[in-house]
């Protein structure tokens, strides 16, 4: 049963492994001499990002009635399995280590992620580690201090900040090359991947071909509907980067930026209580919220424990949630968790 797989901790567990990336719920300071440098633009990935917003834009306003009713239904349910991909995958299971998978649910969250077209795994997993790792500081891939539009895709405009290159390579990724799954689809040891042409084909091809061999779907409306799932997906990520940062309450850590932000939980599948995530980041709910209505990981990850393919799920102890609280926290409710008066004396909390 799922109540048998859950364990609690009172401290933060610690691995060897995963050095720093999660256990650590504040940023590592830098040293003074942190490494200068410019970071020019790829104008490849400017003008590539613009085309894509630009025709997904355009192609939704003016075609969106053009649709047939199963494209309506086949293109979001397919960017919300590719969500999974990311959340319970790259993120909760791989780069946090919050629960443990067997070999078919982590051959089956692989699959997931390359349906979202985005990075290589081994990439997404090291630059979330090291963003955990050097929050808001040079050395994090993007660092909120920066501002918005940085932090949602601007990052992704240009060369990185040398800090990345120095301190990113700091961060443990062995148990990452361990695994035969990321092995198989990117191993950066190895210069053949079968990431790239899987990606290419699960996240463009196979959801093209589907509405118009299925449902007679035309081409045009097929292709982009991808273009308009892949950027939708890919900007429901970024707001986990720019917006969780920047706007909410922070009732569990006043000392870092990161928020609690219903409303990109809504449309992240539960990453957007962020400020509890970076309190606890080893913690696979990444919430404390027990609601799935705002947090589907969470649920997808219980099914899978009812199923026996995920166990050892890690959860932090009502009672250290609380004192975190009261000591950090700015007092403010944590919604769908608990409000914690932090001038209330802990032994009066039931």
């Amino acid at each position: 049963m799922y109540s048998s797989t859950v364990t609690q901790f009172e401290e933060p567990p610690k691995k060897s492994n995963t050095e720093g990336s999660t256990a650590v719920s504040e940023p590592i300071p830098l040293p003074k001499e942190v490494p200068q440098g410019v970071q020019p633009l790829i104008w490849r990935n400017v003008v590539g990002i613009a085309i894509l917003h630009v025709l997904a834009v355009h192609s939704f306003a003016t075609n969106y009635k053009e649709a047939k009713f199963w494209t309506w239904i086949w293109s979001p349910m397919y960017g919300v399995m590719a969500g999974l991909g990311i959340t319970a995958g790259a993120h909760r299971l791989w780069a946090h280590r919050s629960y443990s998978a067997k070999l078919p649910l982590r051959i089956f969250l692989a699959y997931l992620y390359c349906m979202a077209g985005q990075t290589c795994l081994y990439k997404w997993i090291r630059d979330h580690r090291t963003h955990h790792r050097f929050t808001e500081t040079p050395a994090d891939p993007h660092d909120a201090s920066r501002g918005f539009f940085f932090s949602h895709v601007g990052w992704l405009m240009m060369k990185r900040h040398p800090a990345i290159k120095k301190y990113g390579t700091k961060v443990d990724m062995s148990d990452i090359l361990a695994d035969p799954v990321i092995q198989f689809a990117d191993n950066p040891n190895d210069t053949f991947r079968y990431y790239t042409p899987i990606m290419l084909f699960l996240c463009f091809v196979l959801p093209t071909l589907v509405p118009v061999y299925c449902w007679n779907e035309t081409w045009y409306i097929s292709i982009h509907a991808v273009i308009i799932r892949y950027v939708w997906l890919l900007n429901a990520t970024f707001l986990v980067n720019s917006f969780a940062h920047m706007w909410g309450n922070r009732p569990y850590n006043r000392l870092v930026k990161p928020t609690e932000n219903p409303t990109v939980a809504f449309f992240t599948l539960g990453e957007g209580w962020h400020n509890y995530h970076h309190s606890f980041p080893w913690d696979y709910k990444a919430a404390e919220l027990g609601a799935y209505s705002l947090n589907p990981t969470t649920a997808f990850i219980e099914v899978m424990s009812w199923f026996g393919l995920a166990y050892d799920l890690k959860t932090p102890k009502k009672e250290v949630i609380e004192k975190t609280c009261l000591k950090k926290g700015d007092g403010s409710n944590s919604l769908w968790g608990h409000h914690y008066n932090r001038e209330e004396p802990l032994q009066k909390r039931h």
